[in-house]
Protein backbone atom coordinates (compact mmCIF):
# COMPACT_ATOMS: atom_id res chain seq x y z
CA UNK A 1 0.00 0.00 0.00
CA UNK A 2 1.61 3.33 -1.08
CA UNK A 3 1.42 6.05 1.63
CA UNK A 4 -0.12 9.18 -0.44
CA UNK A 5 1.62 11.93 1.91
CA UNK A 6 5.26 10.09 0.75
CA UNK A 7 4.75 10.92 -3.07
CA UNK A 8 6.48 13.73 -3.13
CA UNK A 9 9.63 11.83 -1.53
CA UNK A 10 8.85 13.48 1.95
CA UNK A 11 8.98 10.98 5.40
CA UNK A 12 5.24 10.43 6.11
CA UNK A 13 6.16 11.98 9.49
CA UNK A 14 7.43 15.01 8.11
CA UNK A 15 4.38 15.39 5.54
CA UNK A 16 2.39 15.74 8.28
CA UNK A 17 3.93 18.19 10.10
CA UNK A 18 4.41 20.40 6.93
CA UNK A 19 0.80 19.78 5.76
CA UNK A 20 -0.84 20.83 9.51
CA UNK A 21 1.54 23.84 9.91
CA UNK A 22 1.58 25.59 6.58
CA UNK A 23 -2.28 25.87 7.17
CA UNK A 24 -1.76 26.97 10.44
CA UNK A 25 0.83 29.75 9.94
CA UNK A 26 0.51 32.88 7.51
CA UNK A 27 4.13 32.50 5.58
CA UNK A 28 3.78 28.72 4.70
CA UNK A 29 7.08 29.09 2.43
CA UNK A 30 9.00 30.09 5.73
CA UNK A 31 8.16 26.49 7.31
CA UNK A 32 11.04 23.79 7.34
CA UNK A 33 11.06 20.46 8.53
CA UNK A 34 13.70 18.71 8.86
CA UNK A 35 14.25 15.18 9.62
CA UNK A 36 16.94 13.20 11.68
CA UNK A 37 17.30 10.03 13.68
CA UNK A 38 19.34 9.96 17.22
CA UNK A 39 19.49 6.72 19.33
CA UNK A 40 16.77 5.19 16.93
CA UNK A 41 14.11 7.84 17.28
CA UNK A 42 13.29 9.67 14.26
CA UNK A 43 13.69 13.11 15.00
CA UNK A 44 11.61 16.45 13.13
CA UNK A 45 12.69 20.16 13.69
CA UNK A 46 10.38 22.60 12.76
CA UNK A 47 11.28 26.12 12.05
CA UNK A 48 8.84 28.79 11.10
CA UNK A 49 9.14 32.31 10.43
CA UNK A 50 9.41 34.73 13.50
CA UNK A 51 5.38 36.06 13.89
CA UNK A 52 4.16 32.46 12.90
CA UNK A 53 5.96 30.99 16.39
CA UNK A 54 2.92 31.64 18.58
CA UNK A 55 0.26 29.83 16.28
CA UNK A 56 2.62 27.03 16.13
CA UNK A 57 2.67 26.85 19.83
CA UNK A 58 -0.80 27.91 20.78
CA UNK A 59 -2.36 29.06 24.26
CA UNK A 60 -0.79 27.44 27.17
CA UNK A 61 1.06 25.16 24.56
CA UNK A 62 -1.92 23.07 23.30
CA UNK A 63 -1.36 23.34 19.12
CA UNK A 64 1.59 22.15 19.77
CA UNK A 65 1.14 19.16 21.77
CA UNK A 66 -1.76 18.51 19.09
CA UNK A 67 0.82 18.26 16.56
CA UNK A 68 3.07 16.63 18.69
CA UNK A 69 0.20 13.91 19.13
CA UNK A 70 0.26 13.84 15.78
CA UNK A 71 3.69 12.94 14.93
CA UNK A 72 3.28 10.46 17.02
CA UNK A 73 0.81 8.49 15.97
CA UNK A 74 1.66 8.51 12.80
CA UNK A 75 5.11 7.29 13.66
CA UNK A 76 3.45 4.50 15.57
CA UNK A 77 1.37 3.64 12.59
CA UNK A 78 4.62 3.09 10.88
CA UNK A 79 6.41 1.36 13.19
CA UNK A 80 8.90 4.39 14.05
CA UNK A 81 9.00 6.49 17.42
CA UNK A 82 9.20 10.10 16.65
CA UNK A 83 9.15 13.50 18.46
CA UNK A 84 8.48 16.97 17.29
CA UNK A 85 11.24 20.05 18.22
CA UNK A 86 9.76 23.20 17.44
CA UNK A 87 13.09 25.43 17.05
CA UNK A 88 13.08 29.67 17.23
Amino acid sequence: MADEAAVDGASPLRAVVEVVVRALVDQPDAVRVTESVRRGMTVLELTTAPGDMGKIIGRQGRTAAAIRTLVAATAERHGQRAQLDIRD
